[in-house]
């Protein structure tokens, strides 16, 4: 087996570079990963480049924060009053998190006003980015056995039990 394609064993080495709204870049180490494309979702922007890809091929992606954990969404700033609030935790650059009504409430508490707080409700890794350098380094066909554990693991996962 040359290319990748649905079903089949693909090796991977790669290294991430994310890049956080404020600009502070992190790199990862070279890592490596092996997956049953098609059934083992990676980021939509991986599985197109790899979908057809060649043994040894190399590939320079850049991963939007749509596919990672969503964009930072300004309109998500908003003023609340502070009644209902447990005052002990409200502190400036922190993250506030309360049950109501059997829901977590979260955000983080960018300013305290006397009868108010600004609060962000965009989850804490919006707006995170990431460029990735990638190697195919292996193709082979997948048994029977090797796609329903692969499918049985993306359940479990999609679920939150693994």
């Amino acid at each position: 087996m040359d290319r990748v394609k649905e079903n089949c064993a693909v090796k991977i080495e790669f290294s991430i570079h994310t890049e956080m709204p404020d600009g502070t870049v992190t790199e990862r180490p070279m890592e490596e990963m092996e997956f049953i494309f098609g059934v083992e979702c990676q980021v939509p922007t991986l599985e197109q480049a790899l979908d057809g890809a060649s043994l040894g091929q190399q590939l320079s992606l850049r991963i939007p924060p749509e596919e990672i954990y969503g964009a930072y969404d300004p309109s998500l700033i908003r003023e609340i009053p502070k009644e209902g609030l447990i005052k002990q935790r409200i502190r400036e650059g922190v993250y506030y998190r309360q049950m109501k009504k059997g829901a977590l409430v979260s955000f983080k508490v960018l300013e305290v006003r006397p009868d108010t707080v600004v609060a962000d409700f965009n989850e804490p890794m919006a707006g995170i980015s990431a460029s990735m350098e990638v190697k195919v380094t292996g193709i082979r066909e997948a048994d029977a056995s090797e796609i329903e554990a692969a499918r049985e693991a993306h359940r479990k996962r999609s679920i939150g039990c693994g």
